[in-house]
């Protein structure tokens, strides 16, 4: 096995957006694109699809990804843990005569429009005796959280900081607040010496790597937007590889 390889997750039988990780997108299925940047990314050694489905399996593989196993039902369920999936697929290269690979990229599929250099940018920050657990990527937000509101009784919003002594916090400018961030999918990078030494997934020192906003697929909504976006981006990098070695015309 690879010192570092690319893990790809991508359960069938999404509820919320139904298929999202095969729906077509600017003619190739959403899955692609994770497959093609990582690829792309010279560092990888091996890009695995984790997947249950046969038909995802089918895909990912013409798009050049391994698909050495189905994953098991019971670490594809709709509240399956990611640490469940990356331990799953750990197990198996012992359980199968691979060496267990050091480093681990993690790519969701619903976030799939990347770049391979920043892939090796963050490769770079956690690389050999690097003093970091773990990466994780993240863009910033336009508005902190003390600017949000949950819903209470009786329908009345409510601060998510009742202990914040200043009246009405979240009505103050947001130049008050430190700087919000989303972990975003772009990239996450794990280490096999974290997640085999206990029941942590990222440890205690989690690298940051801030992105450009990254466009995740939550909603039905997002994949419009995406749709739009690729379509207005035929010179991207990701895009013009996609339609060089493979035709559009999936779905």
């Amino acid at each position: 096995m690879a010192k570092i390889c690319a893990l790809i997750p991508a359960r069938a039988g999404s509820k919320g957006v139904p298929g999202k990780n095969i729906y077509s997108l600017g003619g190739h299925p959403v899955l692609a694109y994770s497959i093609a940047v990582a690829k792309q990314c010279p560092e990888i050694e091996r890009v695995i699809v984790s997947t249950d489905s046969e038909v995802y399996a089918q895909i990912a593989t013409a798009y050049g990804a391994e698909v050495p196993f189905l994953r098991p039902k019971e670490f594809s369920k709709e509240f399956s843990m990611d640490r469940d999936v990356v331990i799953h697929f750990l197990d198996w290269c012992c359980e199968n005569g691979s060496s267990e690979p050091e480093v681990i990229m993690y790519l969701r599929p619903t976030t799939p429009l990347r770049q391979p250099d920043k892939l090796s940018e963050a490769l770079s920050i956690i690389g050999n005796g690097s003093r970091f657990t773990s990466l994780r990527s993240a863009h910033e937000i336009s508005e902190p959280p003390q600017k949000m509101y949950k819903l209470g009784a009786e329908g009345v919003w409510e601060g998510f900081f009742p202990d914040d002594p200043r009246p009405e916090y979240f009505n103050l400018p947001r130049q008050m607040f430190p700087a919000a961030y989303h972990p975003n999918g772009y990239v996450d990078i794990l280490k096999k010496s974290i997640l085999r030494t206990g029941a942590e997934f990222y440890g205690d020192r989690i690298a940051s790597y801030i992105t450009p906003h990254a466009v995740e697929i939550d909603q039905p909504e997002d994949l419009e937007y995406l749709d739009y976006v690729i379509s207005q981006r035929d010179g991207d990098h990701l895009v013009r590889h996609l339609n060089s070695h493979f035709k559009s015309n999936f779905g």
